[in-house]
């Protein structure tokens, strides 16, 4: 699976209402993950371009409400606040509650990994996880986040984003090292997946995120005209050809995402 060093947060552009402090706060809680589970004060400084002092404050204030803990070796990690907002976050994410029964059908009826996940900067982040046993990955569940270059669903969502958007979110740090052996290397071949992708409404991944890996995406809607979730299918390519992908399992995955979407918009 890709690796990836803690990633540089990007600047946003500041309005009226911006509480500065709590901004930067927020930037040092986004640079943990699955990959950075813990973080020196330096680490801190050089990723988010915070000053030392200003570092030290915001990690302490973090720390004292119980967001950021400190390892025995003197880093910061998560604390249990984080996980707790998180799950409460999921609980009550319409999104989530809508596609539940549908992604457990669509697992049940095809025996295979079933994903539910949205695009968050230039990662996908996973909402929903029924997996199946035998299909041999790295650790992902619910909260993970993956390259969105490497997979089908960040492949989907990068696809349907405006041209200025995706430049924002994608560049160089994009295409980390570790992938499999398709993954594509950087912007302008990620393009030609794009276009191809935006015509034809789906995406596939074959062996980009790890070896012995696929899996097909489509989009999910709300109410208005672009996605705001992708749904996927991932196999073992021992087992299911890109054939089977592009037909019995992509129709099922519609059939689902099409389900999720009417639900969405009754809400």
């Amino acid at each position: 699976m890709p690796s990836q060093q803690p990633r540089t947060v990007q600047p946003k552009t500041p309005n009226r209402y911006r509480i500065e402090a709590l901004a930067k706060g927020l930037d040092v809680l986004r640079l943990f993950d699955e990959t950075t589970l813990s973080l020196r004060l330096r680490d801190i400084c050089d990723h988010t371009g915070i000053p030392m002092p200003t570092a030290f404050r915001i990690v302490s204030t973090l720390e004292e409400g119980g967001f950021l803990e400190r390892t025995h070796d003197g880093a910061f990690q998560p604390g249990v606040t984080v996980l707790t907002l998180g799950s409460t976050a999921l609980r009550g994410s319409s999104l989530v509650q809508v596609s539940e029964k549908p992604l457990r059908e669509l697992a049940q009826a095809t025996g295979e990994t079933v994903n539910l996940g949205i695009l968050l900067d230039d990662r996908v982040l996973y909402l929903a996880r029924l997996r199946n046993a035998d299909l041999v990955t790295a650790n992902v569940q619910v909260g993970s986040t993956l390259p969105a270059t490497y997979t089908s669903m960040g492949k989907l969502l990068l696809a349907m984003l405006d041209p200025d958007d995706l430049a924002e979110r994608v560049g160089a740090e994009s295409f980390p090292e570790g992938a499999g052996p398709n993954a594509v290397k950087d912007l302008k071949e990620l393009s030609r997946q794009l276009a191809v992708i935006r015509r034809q409404g789906y995406a596939i991944q074959d062996k980009e995120l790890a070896q012995g890996l696929r899996s097909v995406s489509v989009p999910v809607y709300g109410k208005d005209p672009k996605p705001v979730a992708a749904v996927n299918i991932a196999v073992s390519s021992t087992r299911h050809d890109l054939d089977a992908l592009r037909g019995p399992l992509l129709q099922q995955l519609m059939a689902t995402a099409s389900d999720i979407t009417r639900r969405l918009r009754a809400l």
